[in-house]
């Protein structure tokens, strides 16, 4: 088993429960850490083999493009669009951080994270 990490991504999206949040938007940064079978691409060196993180990626791009109130959500979705798609995807690992979030105070980010594994998902 290995992981393949998707780090600080980067986004600008419309996520939050305030109309101002909705409007104006916000800058997120996703991590993900998906964990796979690697020996097969390993050895094959053939991209069909493995889990194509650029895949993984646009998905979290589109998923981070729909709106929600909650970052619980977005995550969610995320997770089991990523394992819709991947049938060698074991576990998946996500953090979703709001940066600048509007509490009335300095706070560099409030976060959101959560995992899920392929049994956990087949059991949905």
């Amino acid at each position: 088993m290995g992981r393949i990490h998707l780090e600080n991504m980067e986004f600008y999206a419309y996520h939050g429960c305030f109309k101002e949040e909705q409007v104006a938007g916000n800058r997120f940064v996703v991590n993900l850490t998906l964990e796979t079978d690697m020996e097969k691409p390993s050895q094959t060196d053939n991209i069909d083999d493995a889990l194509n993180y650029q895949v993984a990626y646009g998905i979290v791009r589109d998923e981070m493009a729909s709106t929600s109130h909650l970052l619980e959500n977005v995550a969610e979705r995320t997770l089991n669009h990523l394992f819709k798609e991947f049938e060698q995807l074991e576990r998946a690992s996500i953090k979703v951080s709001k940066m600048n979030p509007p509490m009335g105070g300095v706070m560099r980010c409030v976060t959101v994270e959560t995992s899920k594994t392929r049994q956990d998902f087949n059991n949905l």
